[in-house]
């Protein structure tokens, strides 16, 4: 009897390097080797979809990794990073040779958008939020995003935005906001 194994695998192309990562071990594929944790960026803690877009809304989702220090974590919060390609895979593995068996299932091609440090006792780890690539087709050209990307886009190398990471709220440029304290549900 064969015996398989599952794997999640993720692919991010950064600016200058690729990050290949699997859930455990490594898994050689489509010219990668899928290792499971990089000398910078760490492992991958969590995979998990917010949401399924209903409506005008897009489907979204979070990858949570673990790194190994603070400064890992800054390089992967850095501005140029955001908008990069991310993609995820179920892979059956054979055990025998360590290789997925026929195409693993893509489970989400995103980009990337912002990261999220949370810090305890003993813990440190990374959200990285990603969109969809195709939600750059729905967004409405009414500002631009409180960003650094955004803010170097306009003001080619003021880095006065590089260390507001991690920020919850977001906030667009030149659209009218609601008063204060209005919520919306």
């Amino acid at each position: 009897m064969k015996r398989v194994t599952l794997c999640g695998m993720l692919l991010m192309e950064l600016p200058g390097q690729t990050v290949a990562l699997c859930d455990g071990g490594f898994v050689p594929w489509d010219g990668q080797t899928y290792r499971s944790a990089h000398p910078v960026f760490g492992t991958v803690a969590a995979f998990e979809s917010l949401t399924e877009g209903v409506g005008d809304e897009a489907p979204a989702g979070k990858v949570t990794f673990l790194p190994p220090s603070l400064a890992a974590a800054v390089q992967l919060s850095r501005p140029g990073y955001q908008g990069a390609r991310l993609r995820l895979w179920i892979a059956e593995i054979d055990e025998a040779t360590g290789r997925p068996i026929g195409q693993p299932d893509q489970m989400a091609d995103w980009q990337t958008d912002k990261t999220v440090l949370r810090r305890s006792t003993g813990m440190r780890a990374l959200d990285l939020v990603c969109v969809t690539r195709s939600q750059r087709l729905m967004i409405r050209n009414d500002g631009n995003a409180l960003s650094t990307a955004a803010h170097q886009r306009i003001y080619p190398g003021e880095r006065g935005h590089d260390n507001a990471v991690g920020m919850e709220v977001e906030v667009a440029w030149g659209v009218a906001s609601p008063p204060r304290g209005v919520q919306s549900v």
